[in-house]
C-alpha cells in the first residue's frame, strides 16, 4: 500500500496480457511474483470506519480455538488463521479499492450510502435498531462503536430482514469481504489462511514462467523456446496500442489492407487520423462462437479480424491465483449480478471467452431440446444433417472424450452417492484427456490439454495466415447503412475502442460481413448501442440458476478409508459425473441436472452461509474436505439485459420447485456417500451430523431444508451460463435472428453465440454454441461467395 496524491493506493493482483518480465536473480524465471494493478481507495474515512467494523465482524480475531484443533498437524496455521481478523490482514483497504475501481453494480451507491449512514449515531440507530444503543450516556453509538457480539446479531438480523435493501447490504458486503480476504496475496503469492484451509494456492505442478516483454505485433521473430512460454496463439495477436504506421505495417504483412486518413498537415500517427482495417469478416468476440466462426472462415480463405474486449493470457503466463485471475479473465472481476443481487453471474472476458475458463464439460445438445426447437419453434436446422455434422466436427476438433483415470473428491462423492441410492449417474464428455487431473481450469489451462478455442479454432485461424486477433478492444458500434431500394440496412463493419496509455482511441474495421459473438450479455448491448430496434433484443434471457449443498468428509485415521486422504475439494477434473435423476429428460425436458462445481477459497467463502465469525472460520478450516454438489435448472423463467450492470431476472415457480427437488437429491447423495456433516447455503446455516442423526432426524432435516424459499437472497443463486437474449426464430416479431444466424433487421450482420438459443438448454452449452456457430459460418461463407473477392475490395 502506498499514498498517491493524498489517497491510499492498493496493490491487488492484476496483469495485462504482456506485463511479464524476468528477474536476473532467478535464472529459471521462477521468482514468486504477482503482476500488480494499483487501485485507489476513494471511500471516505467514515465509510471505511463502517466497512472495517463490518469486515471484522465477519472475520474477527478469535483467541480461543476449537478444542479439536489442538491435535491437528496444522495447529500452528490454524492459530494464525483464527487470531487474525480481516483488518489485521488489510482486507478492508483492499475491499475499499475494489469497490472504488472495480465494482460497477448499480447497488454500489446504496452500499456506500449505507456505510456512511452507519458511521453516524442516528444512522446506526435507524439501520441497526436498539442493538446499536449503549447503556451509558449518550447511549447512541455508530456501528463501529458497537461491541462485536452485538454487531454479529445486527448482521444476522440483516441477513433475514423484512427490508430487502438490508438483505442486499449484508449479502453484498459479506460476499465481497470474504472473497477478498481468502484471495488476497502477499509478495510471495501466499495468503495467511491457506495452510489452515489445506489449500496449496496455485497448482504446485505449475510454475509461472517469466520472461522479457515481447512484441505481439512481430511475426516470425520469436524464438522457438519463447513460443512455448507465450503460447501458440501469439503469432496471431496484434497489439493495437502501437503507433498507427507500425500497426498498419503489421496488418499489411498479414495480408490486410489498411488505410489511414490524415487531416490536413497532420502526421500519420496523429491521434486525429482515422485508421480503417479492411477485411472479409470482422468477428466480435473470440469465445466458443467467435472462435469457431473465425477458424472456419479463415480456413476457407477469407480474411478475418477478431476483436476481443479481454486480454490474452498464454499458458505459461497464467498465475492460477483465484483473485488476480478473476480480475483479469472474468467480466466485472467476477462480480456481476442481477440488479437485485438475486443471482451471482460468472462470465468470461478474455481471449477464448468462456472456453478458456470453463469446466471442460462438452455435452452435445440433448435430443429432447433439438426436438423442441425444431417442432415448437419450427427451426428445422436442429434436426438437419448439417447440425449433426456440426456437433461431431466440433467434438472431434476439441478431442471430446469421457474417460476418467482418477476422479476428484466432488465427483467421486456424486458418483458413489448415486450408485448407493440407485440414481442414474453418467460420465460427462470433456475436451480434456482422461488423466487431466486439474482443478484450476476455471483459472485458465496451464498446459493446453483443455481444448478451448485458444488451443483449437483460433490456432487454425492463425495457422491459415488469414486472421489476426486484436485483444483489449471493445467494439462500440456496428456500422450499417441503408441502400436504395432495400428494405433493410446492410452491415459495413464496426468501430472499436481501446485504451492507449491514459487515453482511449477509436479505430474502424470495414468488412463485407459482421459476426457478433459477445455472449448473451455483450451481444444485445452492442446491438442496442448500434441502433437496432428489434424489441426482442436483450429479452428472453435465461441463466441456468444453480443452488448448492455441501458435505464434510474428514480425513479418516484408516489409510484405506474412502474418500482417500489425498483428495481435496479443489483438485482434479472439475466435472466428470452428472446425474439426471430430476432432469425430466424423457418428459417435459424442464428439470434439473446434478453436477459438481469448481470452488477455490474465495468463491467457497462467498457462497457459504455466515452465522458468526467463529462458525465461518470453522467452516473454512474444513474447506479442503468439504465436497459440493449443485442442481442446475433448465429455467422457464427469463430476464432482460440492458447493460452489464443492469440485468433483470424473474425465476418461474416451476424453476424454484425443480431446484428444491434437485437440492433434496444432493443432500441424500452426500449422506449416502458417507458425509459426516451436510448442509445447504441457506442463510440460516443449518447443518446436520449425519453420523449421529437418526433416520427420522435426517428425513426431517432434508424436508425442512428443501422446503425453504430460494428467492429473495435467502439462498445464493449462481449462474455460469447465460443464453437466449437474441433468440433465433422464424418470425422477426418473436426473434432477433433467422436460422442462418442473420439478424432480421440488418443484412450481413450475423450472431454466433449463446444469445441465439431459442430457450434455455439445460446442460453445459459449449458444444451447442460451437455447433450453432459452425452452421452460421457455413451461411456466412455462402454470403461471401456471392460477393466480390477480397482482392477486389
Amino acid at each position: 500500500m502506498e499514498e498517491v496524491n493524498g489517497e491510499l493506493r492498493l496493490n491487488i493482483g492484476d496483469s495485462k496480457w504482456r506485463d511479464i518480465h524476468k528477474d536476473e536473480d532467478h535464472p529459471r524465471g521462477t521468482k514468486d511474483i504477482i503482476h500488480q494493478a494499483s487501485l485507489i481507495n476513494s471511500l471516505s474515512c467514515w465509510e471505511m470506519d463502517s466497512l472495517t467494523a463490518f469486515c471484522d465482524t465477519l472475520l474477527p480475531c478469535i483467541t480461543t480455538l476449537p478444542p479439536e484443533t489442538t491435535s491437528q498437524p496444522n495447529h500452528d496455521h490454524l492459530f494464525t488463521f483464527y487470531t487474525n481478523s480481516a483488518s489485521m490482514a488489510g482486507t478492508p483497504l483492499h475491499l475499499g479499492g475494489f469497490m472504488s475501481e472495480r465494482l460497477k453494480h448499480p447497488a454500489l451507491i446504496l452500499l456506500r450510502l449505507a456505510l456512511w449512514v452507519l458511521s453516524t449515531k442516528i444512522g446506526a440507530l435507524i439501520l441497526c435498531g436498539r442493538l446499536s444503543m449503549s447503556t451509558h450516556f449518550p447511549y447512541l453509538q455508530s456501528f463501529s462503536e458497537v461491541c462485536i457480539m452485538k454487531r454479529e446479531k445486527i448482521l444476522l438480523s440483516w441477513s433475514s430482514s423484512y427490508f430487502y435493501l438490508l438483505r442486499m447490504l449484508f449479502y453484498a458486503i459479506k460476499s465481497l469481504a470474504l472473497f477478498i480476504f481468502f484471495t488476497q496475496v502477499n509478495e510471495k503469492n501466499d495468503n495467511l489462511s491457506w495452510k489452515a484451509l489445506g489449500y496449496c494456492g496455485p497448482d504446485p505442478d505449475f510454475v509461472t514462467q517469466i520472461q522479457k516483454p515481447l512484441n505481439p505485433g512481430g511475426r516470425g521473430e520469436e524464438k522457438e523456446e519463447e513460443d512455448e512460454v507465450i503460447g501458440p496463439l501469439f503469432r496471431g495477436l496484434v497489439d493495437p496500442t502501437v503507433p498507427k504506421q507500425i500497426l498498419a505495417h503489421t496488418l499489411k504483412r498479414s495480408g490486410f489492407s489498411v488505410s489511414i486518413e490524415n487531416p490536413p498537415k497532420a502526421s500519420p500517427n496523429n491521434k486525429s487520423s482515422k485508421l480503417t482495417i479492411h477485411c472479409d469478416a470482422v468477428i466480435v468476440g473470440s469465445g466458443s462462437g467467435g472462435g469457431v466462426a473465425a477458424g472456419i472462415l479463415a480456413m476457407a480463405g477469407y480474411k478475418v479480424i477478431v476483436l476481443e474486449k479481454g486480454n490474452y493470457y498464454a499458458r505459461k503466463s497464467l498465475s492460477l491465483l483465484e483473485g488476480p485471475t478473476m480480475d483479469q479473465m472474468y467480466q466485472g472481476s467476477g462480480f456481476v449480478a442481477t440488479k437485485d443481487l438475486s443471482v451471482a453471474i460468472l462470465a468470461a472476458s478474455t481471449v477464448g471467452g468462456g472456453a478458456t475458463i470453463n469446466w471442460s464439460a462438452s455435452i452435445k445438445t440433448p435430443q429432447h431440446v433439438l426436438k423442441e426447437w425444431c417442432s415448437c419453434y419450427e427451426l428445422e436446422l436442429f434436426q438437419s444433417q448439417l447440425y449433426k455434422e456440426a456437433m461431431q466436427v466440433v467434438c472431434d476438433r476439441m478431442g471430446v472424450q469421457s474417460g476418467i483415470c482418477n476422479e476428484n473428491l466432488n465427483n467421486a462423492v456424486l458418483r458413489r452417492g448415486c450408485l448407493e441410492l440407485g440414481y442414474p449417474v453418467n460420465d460427462i464428455p470433456r475436451n480434456s484427456p482422461p488423466d487431466h487431473y486439474c482443478g484450476w481450469c476455471c483459472l485458465g489451462c496451464k498446459d493446453g490439454q483443455k481444448k478451448g478455442t485458444t488451443e483449437t479454432w483460433l490456432i487454425d485461424m492463425v495457422n491459415s495466415g488469414n486472421g489476426v486477433i486484436l485483444p483489449g478492444c471493445e467494439v462500440k458500434k456496428i456500422m450499417h447503412e441503408r441502400k436504395k431500394q432495400r428494405n433493410r440496412s446492410t452491415a459495413t463493419g464496426v468501430s472499436f475502442e481501446f485504451v492507449n496509455g491514459k487515453e482511449k482511441e477509436v479505430y474502424f474495421v470495414q468488412s463485407k460481413v459482421t459476426i457478433v459473438a459477445g455472449g448473451a450479455f455483450g451481444t444485445p448491448i452492442l446491438l442496442k448501442r448500434s441502433g437496432l430496434k428489434n424489441e426482442n433484443i436483450g429479452k428472453h434471457l435465461h441463466l441456468h440458476p444453480v443452488v448448492m449443498s455441501w458435505g464434510y468428509f474428514p480425513n479418516a485415521k484408516n489409510s484405506s478409508a474412502w474418500p482417500e486422504e489425498y483428495k481435496k475439494s479443489y483438485e482434479g477434473g472439475i466435472m466428470t459425473a452428472m446425474s439426471t435423476v430430476v432432469g425430466e429428460f424423457s418428459r417435459s425436458g424442464y428439470g434439473a441436472v446434478i453436477q459438481t462445481p469448481a470452488l477455490h477459497p474465495g468463491l467457497f467463502s462467498a457462497v457459504m452461509p455466515w452465522v458468526s465469525g467463529a462458525d465461518m472460520k470453522e467452516r473454512m478450516s474444513r474447506f479442503s474436505r468439504t465436497a459440493h454438489l449443485f442442481a442446475l435448472a433448465r429455467d422457464k423463467g427469463s430476464g432482460a439485459v440492458t447493460s452489464f450492470s443492469s440485468v433483470g431476472y424473474n425465476m418461474d415457480e416451476s424453476d424454484e420447485e425443480n431446484l428444491k427437488r434437485g437440492l433434496e437429491k444432493t443432500l441424500r447423495i452426500l449422506a449416502a456417500a458417507g458425509a459426516e456433516e451436510i448442509g445447504t447455503h441457506h442463510f440460516t446455516g443449518k447443518k446436520l451430523n449425519v453420523k449421529r442423526a437418526s433416520e427420522h432426524e435426517f428425513e426431517r432435516f432434508v424436508k425442512e431444508e428443501c422446503a425453504r424459499g430460494i428467492k429473495g437472497l435467502s439462498t445464493p443463486l449462481c449462474s455460469a451460463h447465460q443464453m437466449g437474449s437474441c433468440r433465433m426464430g422464424m418470425d422477426p416479431k418473436t426473434s432477433v435472428v433467422n436460422q442462418s444466424g442473420e439478424t432480421w433487421e440488418v443484412e450481413g450482420l450475423f450472431l454466433a453465440d449463446s444469445s441465439v438459443f431459442p430457450t434455455a438448454l439445460g446442460v453445459n452449452p459449449m458444444v451447442t454454441i460451437q455447433s450453432i456457430a459452425y452452421c452460421t459460418a457455413q451461411s456466412v461463407i455462402e454470403v461471401l461467395r456471392r460477393k466480390k473477392s477480397y482482392s477486389e475490395f
